[in-house]
């Protein structure tokens, strides 16, 4: 079996990064192994910068152009066909590096979906928890990212893809405040996107949308077997799922009194 060294691997890892540095260079070490890593950072004030430098990341600067935008910017630096997509607080591990080997060295497929760990609270969730999964390993000649997703955005993939079991470790939604955080900054963004591709909003969804979001969490997914880890989890995703509906009927009725002040 061949060994898997420093820069060994032919696959370019593209990270976006802003004020990173509580979990990059965990990141960077886990993907040493790689043979490219590129950074594009849009104005860190902290350590980023320095720490990626240092463990030999090639470093752009980029003002911020959204994340589909940045992710495909940083995806066109890349040099090799093989690409990964990291965020600044997720780190792998030598089992889903050894399964990424195989799968380049023997051409299994056009990209790969694995699972993620969020470890919220200092924890993993149980294992009867349903397990997030992305598609974050393609070839980037098939790859490109929607430049009108304006979050949680994806790469849309050519070709056969295929899912394995192993997984990553996610820690940005480590804390309640973090989840909170982002619970407000993803649904502005999810409710402009909505609006800027005719979505309405229904007075129905505004109803039930928390408490179907919660019976999927907490029952059907089985956060309820994650103790109060799993039930705040869920409660926040609830929340979120809410104020998603709420922001877009915000925006529809503010485009309605501007209409009318015209």
């Amino acid at each position: 079996m061949n060994v898997i060294t420093p820069k060994s691997l032919p696959i370019s890892v593209f990270i976006i990064t802003k004020n990173e540095e509580a979990y990059i260079e965990q990141v960077l070490l886990s993907v040493s192994s790689m043979n490219e890593v590129i950074l594009v950072d849009s104005g860190s004030t902290d350590n980023t910068v320095n720490i990626a430098k240092k463990h030999g990341a090639k470093v752009y600067h980029q003002a911020w152009l959204g994340y589909a935008r940045q992710k495909q910017f940083a995806m066109s630096l890349c040099s090799n066909e093989w690409v990964l997509n990291l965020d600044g607080d997720e780190i792998l591990n030598a089992a889903i590096i050894a399964r990424f080997k195989k799968i380049v060295e023997n051409n299994e497929a056009d990209s790969v979906r694995f699972l993620r760990h969020d470890i919220f609270i200092g924890k993993v969730s149980s294992r009867f928890t349903k397990k997030a999964n992305n598609l974050r390993l393609y070839k980037k000649s098939k790859a490109h990212f929607n430049e009108n997703d304006l979050v949680h955005e994806s790469a849309t993939v050519e070709g056969k893809e295929i899912f394995i079991n192993e997984s990553f470790d996610h820690y940005g939604y480590g804390s309640v405040a973090v989840m909170t955080d982002k619970c407000n900054q993803y649904s502005s963004l999810k409710a402009q996107e909505k609006i800027l591709k005719s979505r309405s909003y229904s007075t129905l969804k505004l109803f039930l949308v928390f408490p179907v979001t919660f019976i999927k969490k907490y029952i059907v997914q089985g956060h309820i077997f994650s103790g109060n880890r799993g039930l705040i989890t869920a409660m926040i995703a609830s929340y979120y799922a809410l104020i998603k509906e709420a922001k877009l009927y915000e925006l529809h009725q503010l485009n309605k009194l501007n209409k009318n002040n015209h």
